[in-house]
């Protein structure tokens, strides 16, 4: 492992942000005391089961249920028709245009199923073996539909998804840089080139892995119905439930207890959650649904399925022209949360760092027979990057150009900051030329270069190839105003408050919801640094709805650009409280007081007062200011300006084995800039995660469906995940340049290495064969369709 830093800025690391502090989360979890909302038993509890349609689509004609209702521990079964009046439909907060068609999607079926796993009916029973026993006496009666599963099929109307739809369309969304005034003419642009490169990729169905599956506990026996839930999103879920059900919520109450990963999954209103407390309501006692892996695996929500139809145009000397995206995005059966608006935030990536003066973009989001997509690590912002790091090989290949080189021609330089982009963004910092330079270093790139040319001109068995990938994106999902220009139904701010308890000890309440990401940890480094108090003296408060009443939770890598912010803004207001009570006992104007080290000083003197000491003073209210109240307890809520920016080079050698198909990263560098880090032990392994997930999307991962819609990679035997031993050691290492939308200078990092990493592996490989005749791989790039790729090659005259 190797990690370095060049810093933009001079001043040095403060006492607490920069320092590797092992995560205080870390003493629970591999203690085994960890609280995941599956071990829950409550007094009373039930347990609920769901049946779910073995058909993609189909029409329900008959449920019978006697068998089920008088099975061994069974207290109810109930049907879409029996929760008809209370179900709703679950809610879909990104509609990205005024006429996007969508289904009605309610919790349990009614009349028609439109992928196979959707529910049709719940059995409650007193344990989940009982639960699960008598679903499987439930008779359900189907005539069955067709069923469309290819997005480029769907996209024809040949056959519908959903018989109460006229099309496949939900929605067309269109960004034109002529009409939008950021760029010339996409059309005029392309036709003026001496070069334009076409290509159609295709971004694989994933399915979100995590540790934890998804699992609800609600307890509907107080003054209040309280969920317990494994989601990233407790404050959007209460709204959301209460929206959709018509519960008021000061009556929901909403805890997400240590959650076991989530990368997207769980940012989600499940039918499980509604149908949990709509039980637990009807009964009047507690119930539990936990899913099974398989459940996961078949009916959670899906990440990417794209068809993306690229069109790039250059000069002949290398400098881009003009960029043209047109994209089939797969919704699956109906809309989710932000289903609709994922591939909507790639939009504003495409462009990538590069200074494309055209630029358009459409994008038709299309229902199949499958499970709904939604957020996925990186949403919308891997499958831009993917494309557009694609079409860069592409066109060096086409123009005969070192890929680093063509890179270097066309990328953002780092005196033109903040630079308006084709895509209407505007970056504020960030230095490519640094970042790849130190790539470059690390991985020996001239000399990887020369091995290969000997590797070819050996005729080797195992081949080697350079796989390059240069990168942006915007992360932070903020600020507020941004998202409501584009129909998006939240904000994008985050809330936090500091209290301060008479031992001078300090609270953190905040609004993020952690889950694996280290908050307990960052924050408490945030305060103790600001406040200047000993970092074991600082407690995280998060996840749960009563004790943190406002949030918007944890997703596109906004912890620390937006929830951080708002922590260190609570920060500052104790200390501007606190400076008025140190001024008065010490009987100094405020203006000549200075705080450093968590103590106030009067100016030019040796008189100071701590800040233990004035969190017991207020505590005791002896000696008060007049008309100043006896608490320094603050709150912020944050909404940036501005989208924050990290960017990054990532570098792959792959040798690829071309009589066996094989593929594997011999050695893997990224330098990422991602502003200011708080705690790199953190952003450690937040790139080390990243990565995992990118190189996996690359070389292991993919959600196959027969012609009948039935899943068949529905466990981990055909579903690829990598372990420790699939990956490869990374030398990673950071450059520096400050953000300007938040006051710590942070960027985000969370997302960067599934980002970057997939398309720098696929590059990789295709570089390793492109002169045997291989022009293109579907991912996963896997030793079947790597070998049956250099057989189709060979056959059609194209090995050398």
């Amino acid at each position: 492992m190797s990690t370095t830093t060049e810093s933009a800025h001079s001043s040095g690391p403060s006492p607490e942000i920069g320092k590797s502090r092992l995560r205080k989360e870390d003493a629970r979890l591999i203690t085994g005391r960890s609280r995941y909302t599956d071990n829950m038993v409550l007094p009373g509890m039930l347990h609920l089961a769901m049946v779910r349609s073995p058909y993609a689509h189909a029409r329900i004609t008959n449920i019978e249920l006697t068998e089920a209702k008088a099975a061994p521990g069974v207290f109810a079964v109930l049907t879409g028709d029996d929760l008809a009046a209370e179900q709703g439909s679950l809610p879909n907060a990104w509609p990205v245009t005024p006429d996007q068609k969508a289904p009605a999607h309610p919790a349990v079926a009614i009349e028609e199923v439109a992928f196979a796993g959707e529910i049709v009916a719940v059995v409650i029973a007193r344990s989940s073996a009982a639960a699960r026993d008598a679903a499987e006496l439930v008779d359900v009666d189907y005539d069955e539909l067709p069923v469309v599963m290819d997005l480029e099929e769907a996209f024809t109307d040949a056959v519908l998804a959903h018989t109460s739809l006229e099309s496949n369309k939900s929605a067309t969304w269109v960004f034109d840089s002529a009409e939008a005034g950021t760029g010339t003419s996409i059309e005029d642009a392309l036709a003026a080139s001496d070069v334009v490169v076409e290509r159609t990729l295709y971004q694989q169905r994933l399915i979100p892995a995590f540790m934890e599956p998804r699992s609800t506990v609600v307890d509907p026996t107080g003054e209040q119905i309280t969920m317990y839930s494994a989601t990233q999103i407790p404050h959007i879920l209460r709204v959301m439930l209460a929206l959709t059900l018509g519960i008021p919520e000061s009556k929901l109450r909403v805890i997400a207890p240590d959650v076991g990963g989530g990368f997207g999954g769980k940012l989600q209103v499940t039918p499980e959650e509604i149908i949990t407390l709509l039980a637990a309501r009807r009964m009047g006692k507690p119930c539990k649904f936990t899913e099974t892996r398989s459940e996961s695996l078949q009916v959670g929500h899906h990440g990417r399925a794209q068809v993306q139809r690229m069109k790039i145009g250059a000069t002949k000397e290398g400098i881009v022209t003009g960029l043209s995206v047109n994209l089939l995005a797969d919704m699956g059966a109906y809309l989710g949360l932000i289903t609709s608006g994922i591939p909507i935030l790639g939009a504003f990536m495409y462009n990538s760092i590069y200074k494309f003066p055209a630029y358009r973009f459409e994008c038709n989001n299309i229902f199949t027979n499958k499970p709904w997509t939604d957020a996925y690590r990186g949403a919308g912002r891997p499958e831009a990057t993917f494309a557009i790091e694609r079409m860069m090989d592409e066109l060096a290949t086409e123009l005969n150009m070192d890929p680093l080189v063509l890179r270097e021609k066309n990328w953002i330089k780092h005196t033109e900051f903040p630079f308006a982009t084709v895509a209407g963004l505007e970056y504020d910092t960030g230095n490519y030329e640094a970042a790849t330079a130190k790539a470059v270093a690390l991985f020996d790139y001239d000399g990887l270069r020369a091995e290969q040319k000997r590797r070819r001109d050996a005729g080797a068995t195992i081949q080697l190839g350079i796989g390059v990938s240069t990168f942006t994106e915007m992360c932070g999902l903020a600020p507020s105003r941004v998202l409501g220009a584009l129909n998006y139904a939240a904000g994008g701010w985050e809330h936090a408050q500091v209290r301060v308890l008479p031992t001078g000890n300090v609270e953190v309440v905040t609004g993020s919801s952690a889950h694996g990401q280290g908050h307990e940890t960052a924050w408490s480094q945030l305060v103790a640094d600001r406040l200047g108090v000993p970092f074991e003296n600082v407690e995280v408060l998060h996840g749960d709805t009563q004790v943190s009443q406002r949030g918007l939770d944890t997703y596109g890598s906004r912890s620390l650009t937006v929830g951080g912010m708002a922590v260190l803004a609570a920060a500052d207001k104790v200390i501007e409280k606190a400076k008025v009570i140190a001024a008065h006992l010490m009987e100094a104007n405020e203006e000549d007081l200075d705080f450093t080290n968590g103590a106030f000083t009067v100016r030019g003197t040796d008189t100071s007062t701590s800040f233990s000491e004035i969190a017991f003073a207020v505590f005791s209210a002896h000696n008060m200011p007049d008309g100043v109240e006896p608490n320094l307890d603050s709150e912020a809520t944050f909404d940036p300006v501005n989208f924050s920016y990290p960017h990054g080079t990532h570098l792959a050698a792959m040798e690829v084995d071309t009589e066996t198909g094989q593929v594997k990263v011999l050695k893997y560098v990224c330098v990422d800039d991602i502003g200011v880090v708080v705690n790199p032990m953190i952003v450690e392994g937040q790139v080390h995660g990243g990565l995992a997930q990118g190189i996996s999307q690359a070389l292991y991962e993919e959600a196959v469906y027969d012609d009948a819609g039935t899943l068949v990679s529905g466990s981990f035997v055909d579903y690829l995940v990598p372990g420790a031993p699939d990956l490869p050691h990374y030398i990673t290492a950071r450059t520096e340049t400050p953000a300007t939308s938040n006051q710590l200078g942070a960027k985000g990092v969370g997302e960067a290495g599934t980002i970057a990493s997939t398309p720098a592996i696929v590059n990789g490989v295709l570089d390793a064969i492109r002169h045997l005749g291989v022009t293109d791989i579907k991912m996963p790039c896997t030793p079947s369709r790597v070998w049956h790729a250099l057989q189709e090659a060979k056959s059609t005259g194209g090995v050398q």
